[in-house]
């Protein structure tokens, strides 16, 4: 793993141009990755504390429009509260086979930061009870750290409860 302060990474993606044009600081992590693998392991590759890393997730609502949910790793999105927090009568997550097509982004480096549109986002409230949170940098093999609010800044997006929790 490499790990780089504030934008001195060699091949900047989309995400990160957008971060150095707005001024928000952010650190990498670069890792060996040819393919998709969870973002667990990856965590787990680079020693993250889970709760620090966040996944982004597309969905597509009753009304056909795209929407970006950005959770906590380790847990799962909740389809109703997604739904009523753009709302939506329902969302569905976006078949993988639609990413790159609908985000510009491919699977696994997918970063609700720079996709093709600026879709409706909604990060997970729980991020607000952190300093820093890391999310995909916008490829495979590339993490970005950064504050939950310079996220939301860079990527439009607000806080919501959209995480299952059972009862």
């Amino acid at each position: 793993m490499a790990k780089q302060k504030d934008g001195k990474a060699k091949n900047k993606t989309n995400a990160m141009r957008i971060l150095d044009t707005k001024k928000i600081p952010y650190t990498t992590y670069t890792y060996e990755c040819d393919e998709f693998i969870d973002a667990v392991q990856i965590a787990d590759m680079l020693g993250l504390p889970h709760e620090k890393v966040y996944k982004t997730l597309v969905t597509q609502g009753a009304s056909r429009n795209y929407y970006v949910f950005v959770i906590p790793i380790a847990e799962e999105l909740d389809m109703k509260k997604a739904a009523v927090s753009v709302a939506e009568k329902s969302v569905a997550m976006l078949h993988v086979r639609d990413i790159n097509t609908v985000t510009g982004y491919v699977r696994g480096g997918c970063t609700a930061i720079g996709m093709k549109k600026q879709y409706v986002t909604r990060i997970d409230r729980s991020a607000q009870n952190l300093d820093r949170i890391i999310v995909s940098g916008g490829k495979l093999g590339m993490q970005l750290e950064l504050t939950p609010w310079d996220l939301a800044a860079a990527s439009g997006a607000e806080f919501a409860d959209i995480i299952y929790i059972e009862d």
